[in-house]
């Protein structure tokens, strides 16, 4: 089978248990130990390694997105924050104009892309902004105005989630259309130890658009994939109902028997690796036992497991450095399990 096929039947829970890893490294990170780095690349050939940089999130930038959201990057390559909100208040809202979805990307070159992709065997996927829905709220409203808008119900609000949902199935149906194998979706739904809102407001306001998204792809053989940061607990059954088939969770914040309780052997879990507390603040060793426990608790000889870790300034190099090792001695532990 190609790597295609693999991943298909791991997000599936038809494999042989094979986990699939990768480790994103912020830039300012990957310039300061590049040659550590690049031997790692060599060394763990089973691991997805990659670091990148966006000219335009330089410190101190300012962007305004096609919402018309006013963003600040205060530190260099990373995410940043929203300033200007568009509509901060109700009474602007009359003369808001939305996105084009026809201008979303280039959608000639990347069906080219994608066809060029699965004559190679490659798996495919399209994806949206993170932040494309419950945070889109927040950015277009202001986080203190939207808390009120879902306190009070406001009629208004309504309207906004109508036009959102309106944008993304547009963009979501020329995926479709295309043929990726998977669309990924982003949107931090949770805070450090609750949901922002009570999960029935959640499920009042959010659920029906999510179900709306993910149930679309799914009737047309599209997998969902959703990272959510954040505790989402209190949701992870309904995240579920609504069609997702890849779960990006935070490990520690969530924990890992809730995880396991609620979505292994359901969906697949593509585990977002702890950077707060065991990565930061521990030892290569525990970072490794931490990796280990997640494997053996969250794996399976069918797959559905898959690894994700984040590496930011300030983690130790020597602690990224051992979670891209521990991925590597453990991306084959339920194939050989499965074998004996």
């Amino acid at each position: 089978m190609n790597k295609r096929e693999r991943l298909l039947n791991c997000i599936e829970l038809k494999g042989d248990g094979e986990i699939f890893s990768s480790v994103s490294i912020a830039w300012v990170v990957w310039e300061k130990n590049i040659e550590f780095f690049q031997n790692l690349v060599k060394s763990c050939p089973h691991v997805s390694i990659w670091a990148g940089k966006d000219e335009n999130r330089r410190a101190g930038s300012k962007i305004r997105d096609k919402w018309g959201c006013l963003w600040i990057y205060p530190l260099d390559y990373l995410d940043g924050q929203v300033i200007e909100h568009p509509l901060d208040d109700w009474s602007k809202f009359k003369n808001y104009t939305p996105p084009d979805p026809e201008k979303y990307i280039d959608w000639e070159k990347f069906k080219k892309d994608v066809q060029e992709a699965k004559n190679r065997g490659d798996f495919t996927s399209g994806g949206v902004d993170h932040g494309f829905f419950f945070l889109l709220l927040t950015y277009l409203r202001g986080y203190e105005n939207a808390m009120i808008d879902f306190a009070e119900d406001n009629k208004n609000l309504y309207q906004l989630i109508e036009i959102i949902e309106n944008y993304w199935m547009a963009v979501i149906k020329k995926y479709v259309d295309i043929g990726v194998d998977m669309i990924g979706f982003g949107d931090d739904l949770g805070l450090q130890n609750s949901l922002p809102i009570s999960p029935s407001a959640w499920r009042k306001y959010i659920k029906p658009s999510y179900k709306k998204f993910f149930s679309f792809c799914r009737q047309h053989n599209t997998h969902v994939s959703l990272h959510t940061d954040g505790w989402i607990v209190d949701i992870i059954p309904d995240l579920i109902e609504c069609g997702v088939s890849v779960l990006n969770p935070q490990d520690l914040v969530n924990g890992i028997e809730n995880i396991k309780r609620l979505a292994k052997g359901k969906v697949c879990i593509d585990l977002d690796i702890d950077r707060q507390k065991i990565t930061y603040f521990g030892k290569p060793d525990d970072v490794e036992k931490h990796i280990e426990y997640c494997v053996k608790t969250l794996g399976s000889e069918k797959g559905g497991l898959l690894l994700k870790f984040g590496a930011y300034p300030g983690t130790p190099v020597e602690n990224i450095g051992a979670v891209i090792k521990a991925f590597e001695k453990y991306h084959d532990w339920w194939v050989k399990k499965g074998s004996t």
